[in-house]
């Protein structure tokens, strides 16, 4: 399929959003790397973005029900990071640094799954377990190499043994709590997105392996509670360099999109914490 430009807001950088470790289902193509492939919501897009556009190979249809809504089109992420960047300098330093960076709109059970899998991990490691998860359990999208995203119901009739293969170690039994939590309605998704992200966090963290990280990732990628911040050591690290005295709660509604910003900023300029 031709792929169909769209207007594209200024702040959207493809590499700044698919590979800041906020989702694993994305690369650069072998041997084009201005073009972006992957899956979400069990169909694959391939996209490039040009000086005056972006390209989009898929049906007008999956544009409006899907990757409008997954890419956060709508959002004005240039008053978002206005914003922020008035609340401390360093902060407007990061923004500055990676003003592409959007907030994807995942679904949710991936997110989880995917965050589960991502403890103790780097991007890349996760991205192969990723990868795995869906090809020995997911259904083959039409057309493409890649395959969908098992479903929960899928993952919670699996044993240990049967997840072998995917080289996940500890983290295999993680998974089937999660997928059993869900399949049963233990863990209720669609009352998670209505409710406050206080309610999610008690309900995520129900689940045996989602600590406060792993939840708060879920809660800002999968559900898009931009007021979550996700904190690790290393997070912990940044704040106390880049925002010494500050509280993730001090960022406001926006402390997720803050969070990117700085993550990024963070990553790239290692002498900050020498």
């Amino acid at each position: 399929m031709s792929p169909r430009p769209v207007s594209i807001p200024a702040c959207f950088d493809l590499a700044q959003t698919l590979d800041c470790g906020q989702a694993f289902r994305w690369r650069p193509r072998p041997g084009e790397p201005e073009v972006w492939e992957g899956a979400a919501f069990g169909r694959f897009l391939a996209l490039r973005r040009t000086e005056e556009s972006l390209e989009l190979a898929c049906p007008p249809e999956d544009f409006r029900q899907v990757w409008r809504g997954y890419f956060d089109l709508d959002t004005d992420y240039e008053a978002i990071r206005a914003a922020l960047a008035g609340l401390h300098p360093s902060l407007r330093a990061a923004a500055e640094y990676a003003p592409g960076v959007r907030i994807l709109c995942q679904e949710p059970w991936e997110a989880l799954c995917s965050f589960v899998l991502s403890q103790n991990n780097n991007i890349q490691r996760i991205k192969g377990l990723v990868a795995r998860l869906c090809r020995l359990f997911g259904q083959a999208i039409p057309g493409a190499e890649f395959f969908a995203f098992p479903t929960a119901e899928a993952l919670a009739r699996l044993s240990l043994e049967d997840l072998a293969p995917l080289r996940a170690g500890y983290r295999a039994s993680y998974v089937l709590d999660a997928a059993r939590a869900v399949a049963e309605g233990r863990v209720d998704l669609e009352r998670i997105a209505r409710e406050p992200a206080e309610y999610g966090r008690e309900a995520l963290r129900s689940i045996p392996g989602v600590g406060p990280k792993v939840a708060e990732c879920v809660l800002l990628y999968g559900f898009h509670k931009t007021e979550c911040f996700p904190m690790d050591v290393w997070m912990k690290r940044a704040m106390a360099a880049l925002l010494p005295g500050m509280a993730p709660k001090e960022l406001g509604p926006y402390a997720g999109v803050a969070q990117q910003y700085l993550f990024h900023y963070s990553r790239m300029h290692p002498e900050l914490f020498e």
